[in-house]
């Protein structure tokens, strides 16, 4: 097909900017769909700590070890994934905790999950092989591929079906973890004044959720539900052992064995904090120097590949057009 407009590079410029206007204008419609249908992230978490409360709640009244299985939020298709995963001898206690623990740390509270991640461990690479295969063998979308690279190709499609789900939790839970750190020192702090204010435990938790709910979404949602467990669990400190498990940081086990020490022994909680929250903020301080003195190195490369050839062009370029006119005698004296 041969270009009828302008040309610039072997490609038609015409088509190329009504591409481009049309991404753009999808882009804007996009920008504008997302500014008009806008949620509060409040509500979600609000009905979620809810019906946290109401199991807990539930659990405190309902003593019947059969009403106490209702707690468990289970369905009929999660039974029936975790029967027809029992039949196939591909379900482990063992395996089933990880998952859970991974979940966890997402910031998913629905134990139940992990059954269907298993599942979708075994269901996604089938399905994304025989759509490589279809692709690679059947249609020949590729002729050039010889092969070696066909079937590296329906390999990686396998592997990434197989790691898929685990590397969703692995990304969500790395992102939600660094949420939580940038914000742990701020609470820190707050709690200290809610502490040195004559607050209680638990309330101190409830109001530095909601000071830092917006701000640090992640870290407000585990100081809320950690206030909602301390005030109906019958034991505080597996309060604070929830909050240890559901967040992967070393920072927060050290607030939590902290907290479990104060209450036992009846140590000052305001000063231990005020030491905690000056560690962490000079940790986050030492990883800010890191970054930054990492830069210059991470910066080489792009600078080689990009910068520099585009900043050779417009000096150099002048020059050589001048010294190419010369040459040719296409100059003013030509």
């Amino acid at each position: 097909m041969t270009p009828t407009g302008p040309t610039l590079l072997g490609f038609d410029v015409i088509l190329v900017g009504t591409l481009l206007a049309a991404v753009a204008a999808l882009a804007v419609m996009m920008a504008i769909y997302a500014a008009v249908t806008v949620k509060d992230p409040m509500s979600k978490r609000v009905k979620a700590l809810a019906a946290r409360r109401e199991e807990l709640k539930a659990g405190i009244v309902k003593s019947n070890a059969r009403k106490r299985q209702s707690l468990v939020r289970r369905t009929d298709s999660t039974d029936k994934v975790k029967e027809t995963l029992a039949n196939m001898k591909v379900l482990q206690q063992s395996q089933i905790e990880v998952i859970q623990q991974k979940l966890a740390w997402a910031g998913y509270r629905n134990k139940e999950l992990a059954v269907y991640i298993i599942g979708l461990r075994m269901v996604l690479p089938i399905v994304f092989g025989f759509v490589a295969f279809m692709l690679f063998y059947v249609l020949n979308i590729m002729p050039d591929w010889g092969s070696m690279k066909k079937l590296f190709a329906l390999t990686a499609a396998v592997g990434f079906g197989y790691k898929g789900p685990e590397l969703f939790l692995k990304n969500k839970a790395t992102k939600r973890t660094g949420e939580i750190r940038k914000g742990l020192p701020d609470a820190l702090d707050l709690l200290v004044i809610c502490a040195e204010a004559g607050l209680t435990v638990d309330a101190a938790f409830n109001r530095v959720a909601k000071e830092l709910g917006r701000a640090y979404p992640e870290l407000g949602d585990e100081f809320a539900l950690t206030a909602i467990e301390l005030s109906f669990l019958t034991e505080r400190r597996m309060a604070f052992e929830n909050l240890a498990g559901r967040v992967n940081l070393d920072a927060v086990k050290g607030v939590v064995t902290t907290m479990i020490q104060t209450e036992r022994y009846g140590t000052p909680l305001a000063s231990a904090l005020r030491v905690l929250s000056a560690e962490f903020r000079n940790e986050r301080m030492m990883r800010a120097e890191e970054k930054a003195a990492r830069l210059p190195a991470i910066m080489t490369v792009p600078l080689i590949l990009f910068i520099l050839p585009v900043l050779f062009i417009v000096i150099l370029g002048p020059a050589a057009c001048s010294i190419s006119d010369a040459f040719s005698g296409n100059g003013p004296g030509g």
